[in-house]
Formats: structure tokens, C-alpha cells, sequence
């Protein structure tokens, strides 16, 4: 297969993309329109929660395909029912509204929580967002988030986000005031470096919002659905919040995202929120193949036997080559360089011979890991391998 670049420059640039195509993959692997191989520890940036094609989810996507593929959403599915149903009874609310993106169901849970705010804090709209957050690029989702530079791209902001800093309960408190509805972040904050709220900081976060008011809104795009070792991230800190997003892992590659509340908190009127492909039945469907997989027995033990393989395997690079230790909870992880050569790590990996490995770096001195939460072990010891000597490589 040549390379198409008429079909290449016919995209809108938004990114740099090596002039390579993906063609096919299974599991951790993906394989390019050259027939090379490489080893994914991104996997769409944690979407894929069960790797390249997962057949269980294959199978429930064609079999509702073949049946029925979008009837509106105004009117009940099955797969979206069971998806919902499976949502709540596994988690600590009660509504589920279905979207297509991470940043949708951000945008959602900002609506919600300002329609909530109308209804019982006086019209309070406020919420308080973490520095170096990332919640989605709406609009809206671009002013919650604390990404350097982001309030001038598309300026003016949408305003209501003051910003304080993550594990740092004084700050948050500083901003509180008479128009504030909410506090919103990321469990692991994970463009800002993979960087986890403490469990005793997540605490204090939900006695702040009893003791003002206000409710919990905790983005779990990139944390949630088994990611972090659990099957939603909050779980680790015990508390309880108010509204959560959910995307990424959701759909293990197809476009599905989810706002869930409580029910106190489900104040949506009819026609306040909405969506064409809203609970669409062959991407819940495959929602649906995604949490039964999770929460099958023994699959979490897999994942958290997995993360502290890539723990202790980052630990030992990091003590091997000077660098800084690592970071993170369940297969989100970040290893801490000592230098600013993350991107040369990233480019080496994929350029590699005869098989190359997908990396990311989102801090020019980290790499952040996000494999299938199904990876082998064997697998996951070759992905240390081959770091082992790039950083080899790139430092001769």
C-alpha cells in the first residue's frame, strides 16, 4: 500500500502526523501500510481498555448492527438500558446520560451543575478547576481547563472557572464564594503529567463541598473505567461524588462517552440537554461488552498485577539510568526523566527496527504509559526492554 498523500492533505491540519497509516491491529500490537509492527503503550490514549479489536466487543457491535442501528434518541434501546443499568449498579449514582465524547459529557456536567445551581444555590454558577487540568476542547471545556495558554486561543473565555491548586485544600477553599456551584477535577490529572489527587485531598474536596454546598464533579474521561486499578477512580479515596464523566475506556475504541449523577442532582428539564447519537445501541453495545469484561472475575486483579509490573519495571529503569522515579495509579503511569528528552524517546520508539512502540510524552521530560488494561505480561516486559534501550540509544 502506497501512501495517500492527496488523501493525506485533503484532512484539515491539526496536528503533526508521521507519514505512516495504520491498517490493522490486535490486542497491543498495530501494524502499519508497510506491514511493520509496533508495540502500542498508548492505545488511542487509553480508549482502547481492552487493546485493538477486542473480539467480545466486535461481536456485540455487529450483532446490534445487523439488528438495529439508530432508532432516536428519543426513544429506548436496549443496549443503552443495559449500559445504564450496569453503570449505576457499579457505582454510586443513579442517571446516565450518554454522549459521544469525553469533552461532551464535560459539557454536560458544567450545564448540570449550573442548572442545579439555579435551582438551589441562587443562580451560583462557579466552578472551581486545577491548574494543568484538561477537560476537553468545547468552549467551555477549554475555560475549565488549566492548560497553560488555552484563555488566549479562543478568546474570550467562557467565564466561571477560577483555578486553585491540585492538593492543596487551602486554595480551593480561598474560592469559594456566594456565586460558586461546584468544584470539578480530575481524580489523575493526566495531560498535566499523570499527576493523582491525594486520597486525603479528595476527602477534604467532598467535606468542603457538604460543609459550603456545592457538588463534587470528578472528570473521570482518561481515570475511570478500570484505568487506575479500580473500576472508577474515586473509588480509591472513598467518598462519594456528585456527578461523573466517563469517555475514553468507555467504548474500548468507539465514540462513547457518559454524564452520570445522582439522583438529588439529576435536574435536567426536557430539552435542556440532548444529542442525536445519544445511547446510540451499537456503541452502547459495545459499552456494554466493555463492563462485563471489567467486571468479570479477577480482571481487576489482572490490571492492578499488571501495574505493578509497570511500576517496578519504571523504577528500575529510573534507578538504572539517574532519572527521576514514577508516578501514577493502576496502568496510568508516567516515568520522570531527568531531561527534556521525552519527545526524542517517543520519535526513537516509533522509528525503531524491525518492530517500533508508540509512546507518549506529554511533558517534554515524561513519558506517559497507557496499555491495554488486558496486556500480557510477556508483552509488558518487552515494552520495558525496548525502553531500556532507547533511553540507550538516545543518550549514546
Amino acid at each position: 500500500m502506497q501512501f495517500d498523500q492527496v488523501g493525506a492533505d485533503a484532512l484539515m491540519e491539526i496536528t503533526s502526523r508521521p507519514d505512516l497509516v495504520f491498517v490493522r491491529g490486535q490486542g497491543s500490537w498495530l501494524e502499519d501500510h508497510n506491514g511493520k509492527r509496533y508495540l502500542d503503550m498508548i492505545q488511542g490514549w487509553a480508549v482502547n481498555a481492552l487493546g485493538h479489536s477486542p473480539k467480545n466487543v466486535v461481536e456485540a457491535m455487529c450483532k446490534q448492527a445487523s439488528e438495529l442501528m439508530n432508532p432516536s434518541p428519543a426513544f429506548y434501546n436496549a443496549p443503552m438500558m443495559e449500559l445504564a443499568k450496569l453503570i449505576t449498579q457499579h457505582s454510586c449514582f443513579d442517571r446516565v446520560f450518554f454522549a459521544n465524547s469525553g469533552g461532551e459529557a464535560n459539557e454536560g456536567a458544567i450545564k448540570l451543575a449550573r442548572k442545579w445551581g439555579q435551582l438551589h444555590r441562587q443562580g451560583a454558577y462557579k466552578i472551581i478547576t486545577f491548574e494543568h487540568s484538561f477537560h476537553g476542547r468545547t468552549l467551555a471545556t477549554m475555560s475549565a481547563s488549566g492548560k497553560a495558554g488555552w484563555d488566549t486561543i479562543f478568546a474570550p473565555q467562557v467565564d466561571g472557572f477560577p483555578k486553585a491548586k491540585l492538593n492543596d485544600i487551602d486554595s480551593v477553599r480561598a474560592l469559594v464564594d456566594e456565586k460558586t456551584v461546584a468544584i470539578m477535577l480530575e481524580p489523575v490529572q493526566g495531560e498535566g503529567g499523570v499527576i493523582p489527587a491525594d486520597h486525603a485531598f479528595m476527602q477534604a474536596l467532598r467535606q468542603t463541598c457538604d460543609e459550603f454546598g456545592l457538588l463534587l464533579i470528578v472528570d473521570e474521561v482518561q481515570s475511570g473505567m478500570g484505568r487506575t486499578g479500580k473500576l472508577f477512580a474515586y473509588q480509591h479515596s472513598g467518598v462519594e461524588p456528585d456527578i461523573m464523566t466517563l469517555g475514553k475506556g468507555i467504548g474500548a475504541g468507539v465514540p462513547l462517552a457518559a454524564l452520570c449523577a445522582k439522583e438529588s442532582v439529576s435536574c435536567f428539564e426536557h430539552g435542556d440537554q440532548g444529542g442525536t447519537y445519544n445511547g446510540n445501541p451499537v456503541v452502547t453495545a459495545a459499552g456494554v461488552a466493555v463492563m462485563q469484561t471489567l467486571t468479570a472475575d479477577g480482571f481487576m486483579q489482572s490490571v492492578n498485577e499488571r501495574a505493578q509490573q509497570l511500576s517496578e519495571g519504571l523504577l528500575a529503569l529510573s534507578a538504572k539510568w539517574g532519572l527521576k522515579g514514577e508516578r501514577g495509579q493502576g496502568l496510568l503511569r508516567a516515568l520522570i526523566l531527568d531531561r527534556d528528552d521525552g519527545p526524542a524517546l517517543v520519535e526513537a520508539a516509533r522509528n525503531r527496527n524491525p518492530e517500533g512502540m508508540l509512546l507518549n510524552s506529554p511533558r517534554p521530560h515524561l513519558l506517559r504509559f497507557m496499555p491495554a488494561l488486558n496486556i500480557s505480561k510477556e508483552d509488558l516486559d518487552q515494552a520495558l526492554q525496548i525502553l531500556d534501550a532507547l533511553i540507550a540509544q538516545v543518550r549514546s
